[in-house]
């Protein structure tokens, strides 16, 4: 059965047993990828984070939630100072107050710390969304580039290269997919925002 097996799939890879015996021929200097026209496969792959991240669609996004994170940090540790503070001036308060009257006090800030915690914390869920909506955004925008290239390169399907197992460097097309989406999306923006 294994012997049958293995001309099967050497037949399926386009390889005959006579072939895969000969040295291969050196690749001419021009290859396919090299072509003005691009890569000509049936299969494409794509590293879609790279494709984002280093898109003028995703640079731009990137920076604006960075900008927003360090804000929010910045913004966070002012509140952790000066809950510090009043913690500090509470604690120094508990000996000359009854234990009733102080335990109002303690109350009434624990609560305080658990609706900030609760605010900052939805601040940063709030971040987490505009870029998950941004980036379905950019997937959006970049769709019909993506089908364009597959036409263009005779494709019949893009795969994300991090779940292809092997494949050659030669059908890897992010760098070419980032130039076409600067081209057709840029960074997202109107000329009006």
């Amino acid at each position: 059965m294994r012997r049958a097996f293995i001309p099967f799939v050497m037949m399926l890879a386009g390889v005959t047993p006579g072939l895969a015996q000969q040295t291969p021929a050196a690749e001419p200097h021009s290859s396919a990828a090299g072509t003005a026209q691009g890569v000509i496969s049936p299969v494409l792959t794509i590293d879609s984070e790279r494709l984002f991240r280093e898109s003028a669609f995703g640079e731009r996004v990137t920076r604006e939630i960075e900008a927003q994170s360090e804000q929010l940090a910045a913004e966070n540790r002012e509140i952790e100072a000066a809950l510090e503070a009043e913690e500090r001036d509470l604690t120094e308060k508990r000996a000359q107050m009854e234990p009733a009257k102080f335990r109002v006090l303690a109350d009434a800030f624990d609560e305080k710390v658990q609706r900030t915690r609760a605010e900052q914390a939805a601040k940063n869920r709030t971040l987490n969304e505009v870029l998950d909506l941004e980036r379905d955004r950019f997937l959006s925008a970049a769709a019909p580039v993506l089908e364009q290239l597959m036409r263009n390169s005779d494709a019949a399907v893009i795969l994300e290269r991090r779940r292809v197992f092997v494949s050659s460097s030669a059908i890897e097309v992010t760098d070419q997919a980032i130039s076409l989406l600067d081209e057709a999306i840029g960074s997202g923006l109107s000329e009006a925002d």
